[in-house]
């Protein structure tokens, strides 16, 4: 099944979130995504309708390993096209960006071949260059 761009961004956020705090919930995913509630809810509701994540009774959200299969690799990919892009002296802000959309529309083989050529470049020992 092909997963939808937004659902990739909420499924990294969780990651994200989740690497810096014991628990994730909807409202930590409103304040860091800067959306609304309601478009939370529904998106949190699908991804645990199609097996992505898990909420228990207290709110807590947490990735399947499904879920976090993709998150993983959203996540790496957004890392190592941002500091790709900042090595080629691209502004930080702007490769972030970037990173953002590109991350999604890359296929496996073209991101690999990147991958491959440009892993030594100087942000090799970062987490999403390694």
């Amino acid at each position: 099944m092909k997963i939808h761009e937004s659902s990739e961004d909420y499924l990294e956020t969780i990651l994200v979130l989740g690497k810096s705090r014991e628990h994730v919930r909807s409202i930590d995913i409103v304040k860091h995504m800067h959306l609304s509630k309601p478009s939370v809810s529904v998106a949190m509701k699908k991804l645990r309708e199609n097996g992505y994540i898990n909420m228990d009774a207290d709110g807590f959200i947490t990735l399947t390993e499904e879920g976090n299969k993709i998150a993983e690799k959203i996540y790496e990919r957004h890392e190592f096209i941002s500091h790709w892009l900042e090595d080629l002296g691209v502004d930080r802000e702007i490769a972030m960006a970037d990173a953002c959309r590109i991350e999604h529309v890359l296929s496996d083989e073209t991101f690999s071949a990147i991958k491959k050529k440009y892993s030594g470049s100087r942000c090799r020992d970062c987490e999403g260059c390694k």
